[in-house]
């Protein structure tokens, strides 16, 4: 995942100051200038640049490669004495401003288990560039545990930090994406501790207490990528936080062996309730995956379809050239 740090005040800086002689009026002008560009550096730094909605960017060739992948996973919910409940989206990114999106119930919201700890990320960060919360190195520790180890303490420690209602407000808030929007089926919601904790707040639309959508946990990646949910300037630490994962399943799994092949993510799994979701970089081209499913093979099934579908997303980007 290529998160970018953005330069665009420190080039603002220099061609502002580029040129003026040091006389004593000048030495004001270029002290004003320092104390702007010092004062941009501790602002949120959202992306100037305009990136199109994934809901928007359907693409009916890579639609048609998907329904074919998911028969080849497993047969179509009505050969099935159990219904299939389930939410998919991939999205080719290799083009950030050019998005090519394929789903299946992407807005039909589901319990995901632990991959709404994605949802604490965005709010320890939106309350980072508020001033609520310092970043330190047991912020950082607590956030790498969380997603890399899928640490239930520091996703109960992070959670309390933030404020579950104010967590909740974050979430429906237009600039961070509004990953839990009623529009849409809901979204991104935590609700409750990851532990004993007899407060609950289910979402308003289901009373789901750990809930996603596959849509918007697949907006969450592309925001974080684009910067227009998570500011730029945090892009070498959400690197860092969902980079090489400790559990070895699901998708990890799957995509073992495989050369030349990254993933950044988030899995969920309780009973059999399974959940993943991530963003795979290749080196010719970058995908963003959710899948999230009640049926008790579905984590069997996270395996042996992330290899189907990362074999469909090669063939698609090759078939592009």
């Amino acid at each position: 995942m290529k998160f970018r740090w953005s330069h665009r005040f420190f080039s603002t800086f220099i061609s502002f100051t580029k040129g003026i002689i040091l006389k004593p009026r000048n030495l004001r002008i270029t002290a004003i200038l320092v104390l702007l560009y010092l004062l941009a550096l501790t602002a949120p730094v959202l992306s100037s640049t305009t990136y199109p909605e994934l809901r928007e960017c359907h693409n009916p060739a890579l639609q048609k490669m998907l329904n074919k992948a998911m028969r080849a996973i497993g047969p179509p919910p009505e050969n099935t004495a159990h219904k299939r409940q389930m939410g998919a989206v991939v999205a080719d990114i290799t083009d950030l401003k050019n998005p090519q999106v394929a789903w299946y119930k992407p807005d039909v919201m589901y319990y995901a288990a632990s991959l709404p700890k994605i949802a604490i990320v965005v709010g320890v960060f939106a309350q980072i560039d508020q001033g609520l919360i310092t970043l330190d190195s047991t912020i950082e520790n607590q956030l790498i545990g969380m997603i890399r180890n899928s640490s239930n303490r520091y996703a109960t420690d992070l959670l309390r930090l933030v404020g579950m209602k104010q967590l909740a407000r974050i979430l429906q808030d237009e600039r961070y994406g509004k990953l839990y929007d009623p529009e849409y089926g809901g979204g991104l919601w935590v609700g409750k501790e990851y532990g004993k904790s007899s407060v609950r707040i289910g979402d308003p639309l289901h009373n789901i207490s750990h809930g996603a959508t596959a849509m918007q946990a697949a907006r969450f990646y592309y925001g974080a990528i684009t910067g227009s949910i998570i500011d730029l300037k945090h892009g070498p630490l959400l690197a860092k936080i969902f980079g090489k994962p400790a559990i070895k399943h699901k998708f990890v799994k799957g995509l073992e062996g495989r050369k030349n092949v990254e993933i950044y993510r988030k899995s969920g799994t309780w009973r059999d309730y399974h959940a993943d979701s991530g963003v795979v970089v290749h080196d010719d081209f970058t995908y963003i995956v959710v899948y999230i499913e009640h049926h008790p093979e579905a984590g069997s099934k996270a395996v042996k379809g992330i290899r189907i579908v990362d074999d469909v997303m090669q063939a698609y980007a090759h078939q592009k050239k």
